[in-house]
């Protein structure tokens, strides 16, 4: 799914209007009914419903939407319509009309001072204050009010964006100045900044609605982020030739674990050979050959010279993708090992991961090194180590743009919406995955998942994308059926192969 700045959206629905040969009241009335029907699934009309709209076109989807939920039956909607410049947009001033033409409505236009309504844990407020194309922080009365729903208690339901906050960019938002929504209900095409945890406070729970909006004009619209969904992933699958051979899928070689850290390389080359790499070989200390041969047999193990961790990173076999990472340790020889390795790796991209980026946050030369179109998996503590300290993901993901394209590289930023960011620029955010993969190993996994779908001849770019996907789609698969609290990266595992053929069906 494409994602867009604001300002393109309005222009989409603008597209969307007379491509259906509709005005816009006619979208807002979509929206509403959208939203109303939202509500009506999850509350009762017994249910007090305060309705607060703005002057412009979020406040008009508001005020439809209140008039929607009166028709259907509720009884306890008390509604505050803000005009105290007396500049309602075209279309809000449309749908008071409609509202006010209803009888015994509870509605109260406010054009100068403004008592609020009493509020409680057992209010339901629907936020129409200001949408996306809010364009200065809150101030004045409506930051009072703002603060004092937040204060309230009551669960509220912003309409597109909660009131304060903006659709793309955040760093220098105060969030008390921002309503902090229960749920959000976006409209059709969810905003860029949905997908910062710094703004996770303030959206809560959100969901997209379907306003039908015109898909020619989204098709030709260029965007630079995106949404990956299954479908987007289902089209790079295929099924495999009935005479495939293993060398068909690919030769994979993991340079992973350490005394004390043999795990993170069984877990690596598990993964990647659930996930389809027709050959995973195994570069580790000497120490790991019982571990590894014992607990996955269909790897090969090759031996490093030392004992206890690695120190020789040559390649002695062609492989068609090279991992470098889970447990290895940051020892001077294994650091100097991954130096020669970098030197020499020509064109052949490598992933790198966990202790190969803490390696190089040591010797930060070793940046300048790492070969073009390479994947980098870092969460936020080992992208700050490479990169700096950042404050926010918002900062965070700007910088990783900045990187990715100053070092020709991919960066996976981990975390809930983990976020591809390629080269040229574009940044992909994922949609699987939940809090019980934050356990020990999950990256490591997510390592060999990467390297096995290079093997099998996608590019490293393509082979980010879709497995960070798989990798979140069989974590959600395994909490369904084990919960969040008690599942392991061994639980994620074992779900890849049910993961990748669910995702194809």
């Amino acid at each position: 799914m494409k994602l867009f700045p604001s300002s393109v959206i309005k222009e989409i629905d603008h597209a969307t209007c007379k491509a259906q040969n509709i005005d816009s009241i006619e979208l807002m009335e979509r929206a509403a009914g959208a939203v109303a029907c939202e509500i009506i699934s999850r509350f009762r009309p017994s249910q007090r419903i305060v309705v607060i709209a703005g002057p412009g076109n979020n406040g008009g989807d508001a005020l439809a939407a209140a008039r929607m939920l009166i028709e259907q039956g509720y009884k306890r909607v008390e509604i505050f319509l803000f005009n105290v410049q007396d500049r309602l947009s075209h279309d809000c001033k449309e749908q008071r009309n409609k509202l006010i033409a209803l009888d015994d409505i509870d509605f109260t236009e406010i054009t100068k001072e403004f008592m609020p309504p009493a509020l409680g844990k057992s209010d339901v407020l629907i936020d129409g204050l200001f949408g996306a194309g809010l364009s200065k922080p809150l101030q004045g009365g409506f930051m009072a009010l703002v603060r004092y729903i937040n204060e309230s208690g009551a669960y509220v339901i912003s309409i597109d964006v909660p009131s304060g906050l903006f659709g793309e960019w955040n760093e220098h938002t105060n969030m008390r100045d921002v309503i902090h929504a229960d749920l959000t209900l976006g409209i059709s095409i969810p905003r860029i900044s949905f997908f910062f945890e710094e703004n996770a406070q303030a959206i809560g729970e959100w969901k997209l609605l379907d306003i039908e909006l015109d898909a020619a004009k989204i098709r030709a619209t260029p965007a630079t982020y995106f949404l990956v969904e299954r479908h987007n992933v289902r089209r790079v699958l295929k099924p495999r030739h009935p005479f495939s051979v293993k060398r068909d899928f690919g030769s994979a070689l993991i340079m992973a674990g350490s005394m004390g850290m043999m795990g993170a390389a069984i877990m690596s080359a598990r993964a990647a050979l659930k996930s389809g790499a027709g050959l995973v070989t195994v570069h580790s200390a000497r120490c790991g050959l019982i571990p590894m041969q014992t607990a996955i047999c269909e790897a090969m193990f090759e031996p490093d010279k030392n004992d206890r961790f690695i120190t020789d990173m040559r390649l002695h076999h062609t492989h068609m993708a090279v991992a470098v990472g889970p447990g290895i340790g940051t020892y001077d020889e294994t650091i100097n090992a991954l130096e020669g390795l970098m030197k020499n790796a020509g064109d052949t991209p490598l992933v790198l991961d966990a202790d190969a980026l803490n390696c190089i946050a040591k010797r930060p030369t070793l940046l300048s090194l790492i070969p073009k179109m390479s994947v980098i998996t870092p969460h936020r503590g080992e992208f700050d180590r490479l990169f700096g300290e950042h404050t926010s993901d918002e900062t965070r993901l700007r910088k990783a743009i900045e990187a990715s394209q100053v070092y020709n590289i991919i960066i996976v930023l981990k975390g809930h919406h983990t976020a591809i960011v390629r080269p040229d620029g574009k940044v992909y955010f994922n949609s699987t995955g939940n809090p019980g993969m934050a356990t020990a190993g999950s990256g490591d996994v997510l390592t060999g998942v990467i390297t096995a779908f290079i093997a099998q001849g996608l590019k490293p770019e393509v082979a980010a994308t879709i497995g960070v996907f798989i990798h979140g789609y069989a974590g959600d698969m395994a909490a369904d059926a084990l919960g969040e609290y008690g599942m392991t990266a061994s639980d994620i595992i074992d779900r890849l192969p049910l993961a990748i053929k669910e995702i194809m069906k």
